[in-house]
């Protein structure tokens, strides 16, 4: 697993947080032996866990304030959604639960900050 603790800045840059997350759960789905349960879960989960940096970095190119907080609720969703898969693959893979618990908990925090950056612009913007 890649770690972002070796340059505590890093935490706060959200652009190479997300794309952290997304190598991290590419790197544990590699690890995943494929079969008919966790090929389905695995195509799902590289495809929203990689999402998540890409609309923020989309948000950050957004056109508009509109724009912005459109991209930064997909964002958003695309955590909810991962954090699913990652339940599920912790049911597929239980020798992994560990490893998958600490990705669960780094996209959760993710979702926080999202809805906090969503629930501080105005209804206007």
């Amino acid at each position: 697993m890649i770690s972002r603790s070796t340059q505590t800045d890093k935490k706060f840059d959200l652009e190479e947080r997300t794309a952290v997350f997304g190598e991290n759960v590419i790197h544990l789905c590699k690890s995943v032996i494929k079969d008919v349960i966790t090929r389905r879960i695995i195509d799902q989960i590289v495809g929203s866990a990689t999402s998540i940096g890409a609309n923020y970095m989309e948000a950050n190119g957004a056109s508009s304030k509109k724009d912005f907080r459109n991209k930064i609720h997909i964002a958003k969703k695309e955590c909810q959604e991962t954090k699913h898969h990652l339940r599920m693959l912790a049911a597929a893979v239980p020798e992994k639960k560990q490893e998958i618990r600490k990705l669960w908990q780094e996209c959760q925090e993710l979702t926080l900050i999202f809805q906090k950056i969503t629930s501080s612009l105005k209804p206007s913007e």
